[in-house]
């Protein structure tokens, strides 16, 4: 089995070298090979200066032209990824590359199509702002209204969802909305998603958090269009346009 794991970044200078580092140290277990897919939205702090200077044979970096927001970072990683799973890593400290082994013997344990990291489970939430705690409580509470699903925490960044499944779903979001679109189109296809508990150590806004309360809202927009069955159509000459905006 082959772990694809896809590292977004934006202006994550002071960490995506770490997070590069303990990703590449993590034994995933036996039968796991890895490859990681590194994606720069265009960084303007010296994290690309950084990440041009990775030559590692299992590392592949991917450089937008311009910044096209985090789901369209992730859906650059999908499309580049050749592993049996993918998993997403998040390029600050807030998630530890060191779970992606309890992911993996998950997946070989059960065949998963997808398994979400949760902050809830395990007693052990932390948060920095009581907004976004009860944000994610209230859009989890919506998505299983609305799709079925029994998760805890469905803005979790770490997600990780089998190839087949993954290519099946014709993703369209580009920002932090796809981390709704994605759970909305696994269970509308039928896939149920397992939960593990995570650590998770959040960060504030100083420290350079970026998601806020409009993308929470954004989110709400996204799981009634997918509800309601109005996801867009991705045109050929869309697909066209987002393959020039790879350097």
């Amino acid at each position: 089995m082959k772990l694809s794991v896809i590292i977004c970044c934006y202006n994550e200078r002071a960490t995506i070298r770490d997070v590069i580092g303990k990703t590449q140290q993590v034994n995933l277990g036996p039968g796991w090979e890895r490859e990681i897919i590194v994606v720069d939205n265009c960084s303007t702090d010296g994290t690309r200066e950084l990440l041009q200077g990775i030559d590692n044979p299992e590392i592949q970096v991917i450089f937008h032209r311009r910044n096209l927001g985090k789901g369209m970072s992730i859906r650059t990683g999908i499309a580049h990824m050749t592993g049996d799973y993918l998993i997403i890593q998040d390029a600050d400290s807030e998630y530890d590359p060191a779970e992606h082994p309890r992911f993996c013997r998950k997946a070989l344990e059960t065949g998963a199509p997808a398994l979400f990291g949760s902050r809830v489970l395990g007693g052990h939430t932390r948060y920095k702002y009581a907004h976004a705690y009860l944000g994610v409580r209230f859009l989890s509470t919506l998505s299983n209204l609305l799709f079925g699903g029994r998760l805890t925490d469905v803005l979790t960044a770490t997600k990780m969802v089998r190839a087949d499944v993954v290519n099946s779903l014709n993703l369209t979001c580009t920002g932090f909305d796809l981390d709704t679109e994605l759970p909305d189109k696994i269970l509308l296809a039928g896939h149920d998603i397992l939960e593990i508990p995570i650590s998770y150590d959040p960060r504030t806004y100083a420290q350079g958090k970026k998601i806020t309360v409009k993308d929470g809202l954004k989110s709400i927009l996204i799981m009634f269009r997918d509800r309601l069955g109005f996801s867009p159509a991705l045109k050929k000459t869309e697909i066209r346009d987002q393959r020039l905006e790879i350097v």
